[in-house]
């Protein structure tokens, strides 16, 4: 019995090799990101590429094991929700506001270190911020909010 319960298993997990959720790659100029109205510094530009745009941009850089499922829906989870909280990438559609607010909540994230997910952080090693990129992320948000609020 043991024995049928594992091939029973071992074909459902071959057969889920074959259903890929579609990548979150968008080629060409991004017109709606936040970058377009205001310049990220290079400094705070680094610490996003390496702890915030895989799940918070139109672009993902994938990871070896986003070829492997269950891990890839886990991975297009993650990020549909990352995107639906905070997109780089579409900032600029969003009302003054809602722009504000998004920023906000990014501060808050940042200092209750929610962010990045300790999920995310257990593959991305480099994704942990220190105390300083703590500092010159909420130094910048602080200074975009001022911007934003205009």
């Amino acid at each position: 019995m043991i024995r049928k319960i594992l091939l029973f298993l071992l074909v459902v997990l071959v057969i889920i090799q074959f259903f890929h959720p579609a990548k979150n790659i968008s080629a060409g100029d991004q017109p709606n990101a936040l970058t377009k109205a205001y310049p990220i510094p290079e400094s705070v530009d680094t610490i996003l590429r390496k702890a915030c745009y895989d799940c918070h941009s139109n672009n993902t850089v994938y990871p070896w094991y986003s070829r492997v499922q269950p891990s890839a829906w886990f991975l297009a989870n993650h990020i549909k929700n990352g995107k639906r909280h905070f997109n780089f990438d579409e900032f600029m559609t969003y009302p003054k506001d809602r722009q504000d607010h998004k920023l906000e909540e990014f501060e808050e994230m940042i200092e209750h270190d929610e962010m990045p997910l300790s999920t995310y952080k257990w593959m991305h090693t480099d994704a942990r911020l220190t105390e300083q990129e703590k500092n010159v992320l909420l130094t910048w948000v602080k200074q975009l909010r001022a911007q934003v609020k205009g």
